[in-house]
């Protein structure tokens, strides 16, 4: 028997090593990935080689004409189209910034490829465009610069015959104009040019188009999933199988590619059914956009924003089932019906199937720290009203991701406008302190609370990356209770939402989770209200958060673009004036029609210019103009709808232009309240008004010989004494040293302390220079050269001093000081006031109050609240807060004594101690250049008050912001009834308790009467007067709403005007309770 091996039994493998295995390097293959299908050196022998199976560029495939319309006017599409168009071709540029250009694009689809699977237009200019059928039916919005460039060719257009399109070009990108090589913030350019790169028919390899997102996703995996996972390691060894196996220029090669994916992203990943399967949803994608209402874009490309934007949108959720979008502003909503109906009809079709969601209640993603309570409740009035009329329900949710903090009675006005969900996601933003929590109860001052949720992959545009599921967990706050999170992905802030890139990369995440796991279960095909439906269960185990969200950045907006904002309280304070005046006459005059459509525009407007990135002043200068412009129509509209008033009432105007203010007999008052106050009624002659109704008489102003009500003299040079019956005032070289209570026996002023005095100080931000003001400014104080002080004015009612203040060699101020005579029973102020000529760069200009009051926390006026912020920086929490938002007046007090600052039409403050700080004009140069270059006159009052915070600084304040108006009384027949029973207030609140701390703050029509309303969901009969009242101070409190009218019924109503329960009426008097900072309003049927 021979030699030989005998045959080895039950071994799997051979028993010879064939070669030699090693460990490659794992970063070294991770870094292969990327290189095979993103662009770059290899591009001809990667997949990007056979993206495509053909590409048609120029005649006669594509032939190009072109209409450039004149200036920057954006002509509608039957406009344009019905010009003469001119041929064009790609490689030409077209401008200048913000001009339109119409194309009329010619397609004949080769023979060639008409059977092929996917055929697209790629068009390319690098700014936005819109893609028309023939016949002006809006299809898609184009991004430009590689984004969005792709419009899919219907099938009808593959039969060898031309086909017409137009392209609607905005010469603009996503973000506006800035200059090339510059920030986006930086103002715009105005002569920027856009060259048309890319107008080509092409053939989509639609295989290699779908191993390109598998790659990208498995990529993603491997790189992001733990070190040394199973899953991690899974995922880099199929991304290297798939790239060993491509060829290029093999079709077979890419089928097998795709295959081998399949153990990562499994076999559903070409369609919406990847979502059926595998665990319940933890990640809820939902698409939205968040377009800017204004921002580094006018107003009217918004409305092209918005008709691009939601096309797209329309146009996706055809070709994706799964997409769901929510969007928001009603406002836009209503732009889109007026300039874009057949857009409109898609939309509200698609909301019908589920698909596109209404959110939010609000008339825009408004600011929430500047607009009064009022406005904060017309934003959710006219939003939600709208969304209920037009689409038959209001919103759950109210939505604001971008404003730049959330005041603290946003739980309790949602909750009255019929939302108890709020997302937002700002504060991730902060860059102090890092916001404790993900999902959590949100409670305002009144105890109302909504369930907020701030999405842990902290931004609402996400790009749907594999990073962002991966976010949503690793960044989540509030694991404990639940796990789950929104995933709120799209193209953001310059619109155009969701793209079908990104539903791709979802739909393979989710692939991954059903396969080899290691990320969050995402799910599309949700609602917002879904997600929240999960979670409301839950609500008492979640972490409440009582109060205002501080946003700890964009501290700047609550002085930037400072004419704006004082348009903005001028406009609430007319509103309210007119709301008030126009009640009272349709109800007490026959013949006049209560103004609804005019209220509502001047409204609508006001709501439209607090759209977060207007009222806060980051917006550039064309967004300014264009506020300036509506702005002027209100007060227009304002003025005329006075005037009209005025007739009612018998009376006229005593400032307008062709009265004589001396001949006033009375004032006209809109607070309900007594007020006792001094009346000029000419350089010389000054009057006093008296009592608690609409229209006041006026008296003489009587003085005492030998006893002046007011004096002032120089005590010394350059030291004034200005002193009536109640305060004393020293003022030395222009500013004040010493504010005595005569009656109180208190020294105001902190010792050595100079008061009333403008400080200047450097203004240079980290980026955001608009938005933003640091910390470190504060050590960079810088005082101003004082020059003369005068006396201006001596007058038996009133002394008044000037002082001429140097700035800088290009700006200057004037600063007044004023003391009028005191008189019995109300309390008396220092009048303050300044004219600013400022051409600064990057300089924060305000003025200074040290006191001596001791107090850890000042109070602030905010919407239909006091909000305490410390005075110290015990803490970061505590130092964050060294510039706040505040309304009519701030106010640091002791238990028996205070000083409150009053102002009109400021918003910026800061209490550091002892030393209070009214902020005034900032200089910001991005992205308006201009911003608060030029005059500004602008007035606030030192008001002292014995005891703590209380009614008398509120009344003060609205005072302040609402003088009396001096009228002649005149007229005739039912004008002199009228104007006679307006003595006595019609409707007035007792307050029962003596806080007096319960304010009226609005009287207006049922906005569903049947002589008032326009049309809607509900028309009701009869007419009815809607009151609304709000506690002020922080306590329980009782009162009586008394009225002239006959009141056959009451009940407390919502905001949004719904009855909530029946309440008592007995000869016309209502009695009232009222929680802690509670809104309440009441509607009163006659």
């Amino acid at each position: 028997m021979g030699g030989g091996v005998a045959p080895e039994r039950g071994f799997s493998y051979p028993r010879f090593a064939d070669q030699p295995v090693g460990v490659p390097k794992t970063s070294i293959l991770k870094s292969r990935i990327e290189p095979f299908y993103k662009p770059g050196q290899y591009d001809k022998v990667n997949l990007l080689a056979n993206l495509y199976n053909a590409r048609y560029s120029g005649k006669p495939h594509v032939r190009l004409y072109v209409w450039d319309a004149p200036g920057q006017e954006r002509p509608t599409f039957e406009e344009a189209t019905s010009k003469n168009f001119k041929e064009t071709h790609v490689g030409a540029s077209f401008g200048p910034s913000w001009s339109t250009h119409w194309f009329k694009v010619i397609l004949t689809i080769p023979s060639d490829i008409a059977d092929d699977e996917l055929l697209e237009l790629q068009w390319d200019a690098n700014n936005e465009g819109m893609v028309w059928t023939a016949d002006g039916m809006p299809l898609q919005g184009l991004t430009g610069g590689g984004e969005r460039i792709e419009w899919v060719i219907p099938k009808s257009f593959r039969d060898g015959k031309e086909h017409t399109i137009y392209i609607e070009m905005a010469c603009n990108g996503m973000f506006g104009n800035a200059p090339g090589g510059k920030t986006i913030i930086a103002p715009p350019d105005p002569n920027k040019y856009f060259r048309l790169s890319k107008a080509d028919i092409v053939s989509v390899n639609v295989q290699a188009r779908m191993l390109l997102f598998d790659m990208w996703e498995l990529g993603d995996a491997a790189r992001e999933l733990p070190e040394n996972s199973a899953e991690q390691n899974h995922a880099l060894s199929v991304a290297m199988k798939i790239i060993n196996t491509f060829q290029v220029d093999n079709q077979q090669s890419i089928l097998k590619c795709r295959k081998i994916a399949q153990e990562i992203v499994g076999p559903d990943v070409d369609s919406h059914r990847v979502y059926e399967k595998g665990k319940d949803p933890v990640v809820f994608g939902v698409g939205n956009c968040h377009i800017d209402s204004c921002w580094l874009w006018p107003w009217d490309e918004t409305k092209r924003k918005v008709a691009r934007s939601w096309s797209s949108q329309c146009d996706l959720m055809d070709r994706y089932p799964e997409a769901t979008f929510a969007c928001s502003q009603a406002q836009q909503f209503k732009w889109l019906k007026q300039y874009y109906p057949a857009a409109y009809d898609r939309v509200r079709r698609k909301i019908e199937e589920g698909q596109f969601i209404p959110i939010g209640g609000s008339w825009v993603e408004h600011d929430t720290n500047m607009p009064s309570g009022e406005s904060l409740v017309r934003q959710f009035f006219y939003g939600q009203r709208f969304f209920e009329s037009e689409f038959g329900s209001r919103a759950r949710t109210f939505w604001l991701p971008d404003t730049f903090g959330y005041s603290s009675q946003i739980p309790q006005l949602c909750r009255l406008a019929g939302m108890d969900r709020f997302m937002t996601q700002k504060l991730s933003w902060n860059n102090i302190n890092n916001f404790p929590h993900t999902t959590f109860m949100w409670v305002s001052p009144d105890g109302s609370q909504v369930i907020c949720h701030m999405p842990p992959s902290e931004t609402y545009t996400a790009e749907a990356d594999f990073g962002d599921l991966k976010r949503s967990i690793s960044q989540h706050k509030t694991m404990q209770v639940d796990s789950s999170s929104l995933l709120l992905f799209g193209k953001g802030d310059g619109g155009g939402g969701p793209t079908w890139q990104q539903f791709e990369k979802l739909r393979r995440c989710a692939g991954i989770s059903n396969t080899i796991g290691g990320i969050p279960k995402v799910k599309l095909g949700y609602t917002v209200d879904d997600f929240f439906d999960r979670l409301a269960p839950k609500a008492a185990e979640f972490p409440t958060w009582y109060g205002e969200l501080y946003f700890e950045l964009h501290r700047g907006t609550y002085t930037t673009q400072a004419n704006n904002k004082y348009y903005n309280r001028k406009s609430e304070v007319m509103l309210r004036d007119i709301e008030q005046l126009a009640t009272i006459a349709s109800i007490k005059s026959k013949s006049y029609k209560y103004p609804t459509e005019e209220i509502d525009f001047m409204w609508e407007s006001v709501l439209l210019c607090q759209f977060h990135d207007c009222l806060p002043g980051s917006s550039i200068e064309m967004c300014y103009d264009d506020s300036d412009k509506l702005y002027g129509k209100v007060f227009e509209t304002g003025r005329k709808l006075l005037k009209e008033l005025y007739d009612v009432f018998g009376v006229s105007d005593a400032r307008s232009a062709d009265s004589d203010k001396s001949s006033a007999s009375a004032v006209l008052n809109t607070l309900p309240w007594h007020r006792k106050e001094l009346v000029e009624l000419s350089d010389v002659e000054v009057g006093v008004a008296c009592g608690d109704g609409q229209v006041l008489p006026i008296r003489a102003f009587r003085i005492q010989q030998d006893k002046p009500a007011v004096t002032v003299h120089e005590s010394s040079a350059e030291v004034f004494v200005l002193q009536n019956d109640q305060l004393r005032v020293v003022v030395k070289k222009g500013v004040i040293t010493s504010l005595y209570d005569r009656v109180n026996d208190r020294e105001i002023i902190e010792k050595g302390g100079e008061a009333n005095k403008f400080v200047i100080f450097d203004d240079i931000p980290l980026y955001w220079q608009a938005w933003d003001v640091e910390v470190y400014h504060l050590g960079t104080r810088r005082q101003l050269k004082y020059g003369k002080t005068k006396i201006h004015e001596h007058k038996p009612h009133k002394v008044t001093l000037v002082t001429d203040i140097t700035i800088s060699e290009n700006s200057s101020l004037k600063s007044y000081i004023t003391l009028s005579a005191s008189l019995d029973g109300q309390p008396s102020q220092v009048d303050c006031s300044a004219e600013v000529d400022w051409h600064e760069d990057c300089k924060f200009l305000k003025v200074e109050f040290p006191v001596d009051i001791v107090n850890t926390e000042a109070s602030y006026e905010t919407a239909y609240s006091i909000t305490r912020r410390p005075t110290h920086y015990n803490t970061s929490w505590d130092m964050a807060k060294f510039e706040v938002c505040c309304h009519k007046f701030a106010d640091l007090s002791e238990h028996n004594y205070g000083v409150s600052i009053l102002n009109d039409s400021k918003y910026g403050f800061a209490t550091a101690g002892k030393m209070m700080r009214l902020s005034l004009l900032r200089a910001p140069k991005a992205p308006d250049a201009h911003a608060d270059m030029g005059r500004h006159e602008m007035r606030w009052a030192i008001f002292p008050h014995k005891g703590s915070l209380g009614s008398t600084t509120v009344k003060a304040a609205y005072a302040f912001n609402n003088p009396l108006k001096p009228c002649v009384v005149g007229g005739s027949g039912s004008a002199v009834d009228i104007s006679s029973s307006l003595s006595r207030c019609p409707i007035k609140l007792i307050n029962q308790d003596d806080s007096e701390s319960l304010v009226l703050d609005t009287v207006k029509r049922g906005h569903d009467d049947e002589d008032v309303s326009t049309g809607g969901v509900r028309v009701s009969p009869g007419r009815s007067v809607i009151v609304r009242i709000y506690e002020s101070l922080g306590g329980h409190s009782r009162g009586t709403i008394q009225t002239s009218f006959n009141v056959k019924r009451a009940s407390k109503v919502n905001i949004l005007e719904d009855e909530l329960c029946e309440v008592a009426v007995k000869d016309s008097k209502i009695p009232i309770k009222l929680r802690p900072f509670e809104v309440a309003t009441f509607k009163l049927e006659l």
